[in-house]
């Protein structure tokens, strides 16, 4: 009889399971495992790669998505160990998770079942891996949201239990799906999940039978996990939303039915929460909406106020104040067919294309209802306006609060920990990736002995022992993990230790072919250029693009350009700065662009651009002596081109001559 039999339920993440099943296989030492991987129909090709990699996995091939509950079910008829854990497939265990887990078991024979610490990929804590069950007035506090305000206290904080020590041990009500571990004849008292849940609230209606039999339910903090969260529901076409209030509805109707108070209350509770959630999920593009409704009918308003005259008084009073809302909701609406209210960005570009769009669609209308045609002279007037401000709050809402960007992180500066052949192959893999940008900056050592060696090019910067000060001295942004040479015990170390420095980090699949981090999966094989999309190739980003070197080029050339022209002829050497300023004629005749690559517009047969006055190749840091990282940054560009981004850039730029011109 097996110690453990483990039960991972998969769907469409590839290579979060290939990475959680290493780390079992690493944490089994002289336990005997049984590993039963169910799999949900996944079309990502999971199945091939268990079958290739882990021959030794019993492997379940559901025909369609039957969720988690069912699925499990499925495993745990065929678990035969004496002990179960239930697993996510976006999981890494440590290497002494299941023997300390057992210890614990032993120690405490009351235990029917246990979770351990789980940790989100920054090292804190995921707070459902400890919980209350949702009665009234634990409910009440976590939608009122008395839970977050009072974190401390016992009174406002039950649900998520934050006024324990989460390095302590202790029974609880509920422990987290992702790591679920009891014993053998719990599940042969109890049952399987009810397989009326699809997804969410299973592992509590689990909990709560376990309890009801009479066994304790513990957290257990010796040992952790790393938990990615939601990886599945990325990959689903389903509302998660809907099915998770769906699945508390359902827990308390079980549960607490008895009740007609306790249930309208928790019913009343969940509603509440879920429209709150809904509310949260799409804040950005609500407020994007309602700002430019304001702001439209505002520019309306202001239009008229400038217009009147003494031939035209404004408009009648039997109009008001349709006049004002109906050409506003109108705009809205034609920003949201261009794609200017994005869940998680607010998008200058678009903004500007809906407007331009928008005018033409007012004026035409005006041919079919005379009634409200008074002037045109007051629509061209307003739209003037409304490019101003939805630019103007737009670019203040980036710039200064960091609010909207679209644009991907750029990696900054890297660390590999590792020196051996696998380290170097994966910084090699780095540096040749052309999907992102990772500015290698160097190797850390699990020892101090190989600090200041130079190993194939790539400098021993630090070890694991001093890491924290060499992220802050190279104002690293991404620490990437040799699963090769480095445990995952090491790893969980590290993790923790720097959990409070805005780091991302990420870890290296066996083969080298992939990274998992931050919840996102980053393939480090190259892949077909062509395949890729393109900012830069688009029409609209190129006539948006044009419009605003045109704009722009036009306002240096009336301005600045003939003076900056005089002083430079009177210099023997000219400034970064006098050179860009010189240069924009070429781009008001469009041979060149304020941004892009550096030399040419091509990349092999790919478009990237027209050559620019700047770039990522004048901004950022980089091997000046190796053409392929330039390369690198130019596809980046060329990929998540935007005027924002361009004015982000250009902005660096003029930072970065400035400093210059004061040296």
């Amino acid at each position: 009889m097996p110690d453990i039999s483990i039960i991972i339920v998969n769907y469409n993440v590839k290579e979060f399971l290939l990475n959680a099943l290493e780390s079992v296989f690493k944490a089994a030492q002289n336990l005997t495992l049984e590993v039963i991987v169910v799999d949900n129909a996944s079309e990502d090709g999971s199945v091939e790669a268990v079958e290739s990699h882990y021959p030794q996995v019993l492997l379940i091939r559901n025909k369609e998505n039957l969720g988690f509950g069912k699925a499990n079910n499925i495993g745990l008829e065929k678990a035969t160990g004496r002990f179960i854990l239930l697993l996510n497939p976006d999981t890494i265990v440590r290497e002494d998770t299941f023997v300390k887990m057992l210890a614990f078991f032993e120690s405490h024979p009351e235990a029917g079942m246990a979770g351990c610490k789980v940790l989100n990929p920054d090292g804190t804590l995921q707070l459902a891996c400890r919980r209350s069950f949702p009665g009234p007035w634990t409910s009440f506090t976590k939608v009122t949201g008395l839970s977050s305000l009072f974190p401390k206290s016992k009174l406002f904080a039950k649900y998520n239990l934050t006024y324990l020590d989460e390095n302590e041990t202790y029974e609880v009500d509920a422990i987290s799906g992702s790591f679920m571990m009891f014993r053998k004849d719990v599940y042969e008292k109890i049952g399987g999940f009810d397989p009326r849940f699809f997804m969410y609230g299973e592992d509590l209606d689990f909990c709560y039978r376990v309890k009801q039999a009479g066994y304790k339910v513990y957290y257990y903090h010796e040992t952790e996990i790393i938990h990615y969260k939601g990886e599945s529901t990325k990959r689903s076409p389903l509302d998660e939303t809907k099915i998770f209030y769906d699945a508390m509805k359902l827990f308390v109707n079980k549960h607490f039915s008895s009740s007609f108070i306790v249930e309208f209350i928790l019913k009343l509770a969940i509603s509440i929460r879920r429209t709150f959630a809904f509310l949260n999920h799409y804040k950005l593009p609500i407020l994007s909406f309602i700002a430019d409704t304001l702001l439209f009918a505002l520019s309306l308003l202001l239009a008229e106020s400038i217009y009147k005259n003494n031939k035209w008084l404004g408009f009648p009073q039997s109009v008001k104040p349709m006049i004002y809302i109906i050409p506003s909701v109108l705009q809205v609406l034609v920003s949201g067919m261009f794609g200017a209210y994005k869940k998680n960005a607010i998008s200058v570009s678009r903004s500007l294309l809906s407007l331009l769009f928008g005018v033409i669609v007012i004026s035409s209308l005006t041919f079919f209802f005379k009634q409200y045609g008074y002037s045109r002279a007051v629509v061209l007037i307003t739209y003037s306006l409304a490019i101003i401000s939805f630019s103007l709050w737009r670019i203040i809402a980036k710039l200064f609060f960091k609010i909207g960007i679209s644009v991907e992180d750029r990696a900054g500066n890297t660390i590999v920990v590792g020196t051996g052949k696998a380290a170097l192959n994966l910084a090699k893999k780095l540096k040749s990736n052309f999907t992102d940008i990772y500015n290698v900056v160097g190797l850390i050592g699990k020892t101090f002995k190989d600090v200041g060696a130079s190993i194939e090019g790539y400098e021993v910067l630090g070890s694991v022992g001093n890491i924290n000060k060499i992220i802050n001295e190279k104002n690293i942004r991404k620490v990437i993990f040799s699963s090769e040479e480095v445990s995952f015990s090491e790893m969980f170390n590290i993790v923790a230790t720097l959990q409070n420095e805005n780091i991302s980090f990420l870890f290296s699949g066996a083969r080298l072919d992939y990274l998992v981090g931050k919840s996102s999966v980053t393939m480090l094989d190259d892949i077909p250029l062509l395949k890729v999309n393109y900012n830069i190739s688009s029409f609209s980003y190129r006539v948006l693009k044009r419009a605003f070197d045109l704009t722009l080029s036009s306002v240096i050339l009336l301005l600045f350009y003939s003076f900056i022209y005089l002083i430079s002829r009177v210099k023997r050497k000219r400034s970064d700065f006098e050179n860009f300023i010189l240069g924009v004629p070429a781009v008001f005749t469009g041979k060149k662009s304020f941004v892009g690559p550096r030399k040419s517009s091509y990349y092999k047969s790919l478009y990237i651009g027209k050559p620019g006055l700047t770039g990522y190749w004048y901004t950022e840091i980089y091997d000046r002596n190796d053409p392929e990282e330039e390369v690198k940054l130019d596809i980046y560009y060329a990929r998540n081109q935007s005027v924002w981004l361009d004015l982000e850039i250009l902005g660096k730029t003029l930072s970065k001559m400035l400093i210059s011109t004061e040296k």
